[in-house]
């Protein structure tokens, strides 16, 4: 008997439905809040760093899906190797026997780790951090977890507990033993070490929530003090990981700095297959794995599946063969250099900040008599509307899709598909100079829309 599906009709013949059904069936709020910022648009197709709508219309991404699409949408080499792996109708996820697409892909992963020895594969970021932090307390015998203020690794309860921001944690309690240290502050590392109960500490290179950077020195220094405490450093790479910031990992920019256990996820699933991965040296691996009855203690049902696997390997052969780490550099710098020089013409604008194709600009409080009430009338409303005023006209009036950093941040944080080149980056740069020309000019739609979100922020207290 042979089953019909056309999964092209039933998109033609129910697509228009979307927003309806998110809000009937999925998460209520998204769809609230698209309508509410005008963000609720409908995108048809989607090619490497830009979105079309049914007219034709194309939108730079400058968002990446939360970095997933490193690649941009459907590279041609990461689609083909996913219709090859389907068509070789492999016999994946037997779970008795050993198929080589994993181990070809550790092996290719860890050609760029030359410290780490050894790989788990997961389905997703948060599960790499798990995994990491599961590690690290079996391997050193502690129970407690550090991790820095405004972290972000993801929303399980494991990572969760390791998550700087306390709206996400409440209600969840309890969570895993954890203690915050602020991004930087040796001494309060080496306060919590003095315990010796701390199993390791957990830490972005970038910070994703705002995009800070660790001070020079910090990891390595940190690293010094975890292992003369028989503690581990655990580098969160999920979103600053496999090229976003020049460097293969974002680690990589500080001399000496080898964490004993790094985590990444996100683009190294080139947008089709969920894929996390936890790496780690070899004594951490074989402690956990000490026998053979130890030898399911830590797994993942759809871990090492063929079709995530062959998508890592097609992402890290484009990354090779295109030289997209390069060319990172290059397009982050010019990207960078552009913004930076807007300062001094912009009151409203702060901070450009952040290393590669991951950049932060911040904006603060101005110094004419004229817009300062208007940005304080803002921030007594809710901190962080000033950003969401930055980020609406991006999208309505110049197409480019972008986010807020965070919860009440002044801070929109760009990280765009790895394959963005000079036009794209001269494209938002004007665009943006188009935005802050109208915010500064004390008039106009925005400032309009500005009203329409404080009424909306008071009515939420």
């Amino acid at each position: 008997m042979t089953t019909e599906f056309d999964l092209g009709a039933l998109l033609a013949e129910r697509g228009a439905e979307r927003y309806e059904l998110h809000a009937r069936h999925l998460n209520p709020q998204l769809p609230r809040m698209l309508h509410t910022i005008g963000f609720d648009k409908v995108y048809e197709r989607a090619e490497g760093a830009h979105f079309y709508d049914a007219d034709g219309n194309d939108y730079l991404d400058m968002l990446a899906g939360f970095g997933v699409m490193g690649l941009g949408r459907h590279h041609p080499v990461v689609r083909k190797a996913l219709h090859d792996v389907l068509d070789l109708d492999l016999a994946d996820l037997t779970r008795f026997d050993c198929q080589p697409l994993p181990g070809l892909l550790a092996e290719r992963l860890l050609a760029h780790s030359p410290h780490l020895d050894r790989v788990f594969f997961g389905n997703s970021g948060t599960e790499a951090v798990e995994t990491a932090l599961k590690f690290a307390r079996y391997a050193t015998g502690k129970p407690r977890l550090l991790y820095c203020d405004h972290a972000f690794h993801g929303l399980t309860t494991g990572s969760l507990s390791v998550n700087g921001e306390r709206g996400f944690r409440d209600g969840f309690a309890p969570l895993l033993p954890d203690t915050a240290v602020p991004l930087g502050d040796l001494d309060a590392l080496a306060r919590e070490l003095a315990k010796g109960d701390v199993a390791a500490l957990i830490v972005e290179p970038i910070q994703g929530k705002g995009v800070h950077e660790a001070p020079p020195g910090y990891l390595r220094a940190a690293q010094e003090l975890l292992h003369k405490h028989k503690a581990l450093l655990i580098a969160d790479e999920v979103q600053t990981g496999l090229g976003r910031t020049g460097d293969f990992y974002a680690y990589q920019h500080e001399d000496g700095v080898e964490p004993d256990l790094v985590c990444v996820a996100k683009a190294l699933s080139g947008g089709y297959v969920p894929v996390g991965a936890t790496l780690g040296k070899e004594w951490i691996f074989k402690k956990v794995y000490s026998s053979m009855d130890r030898v399911l203690v830590h797994s993942a049902s759809f871990g090492s599946n063929a079709q995530a696997m062959a998508c890592g390997l097609a992402v890290l052969s484009v990354m090779e063969n295109e030289q997209i780490v390069a060319g990172v550099r290059r397009t982050g710098e010019r990207l960078k250099s552009r913004l930076t020089a807007l300062i001094d013409t912009y009151e409203l604008l702060a901070d450009v900040r952040g290393r590669g194709l991951m950049i932060g600009i911040e904006f603060g409080k101005p110094s004419s008599l004229k817009l300062r009430g208007r940005w304080t009338m803002l921030q007594a409303a809710r901190k962080g509307l000033f950003a969401q005023m930055v980020v609406v006209p991006l999208l309505q009036k110049h197409r480019i899709l972008t986010q807020v950093s965070g919860d009440h941040l002044e801070v929109i944080k760009l990280i765009p598909p790895l394959v963005v080149d000079e036009a794209d980056v001269d494209r938002f740069v004007d665009a943006f100079t188009a935005v802050m020309d109208d915010a500064h000019s004390g008039g106009g739609l925005m400032w309009d829309f500005g009203k329409t979100l404080i009424k909306q922020a008071v009515a939420n207290r």
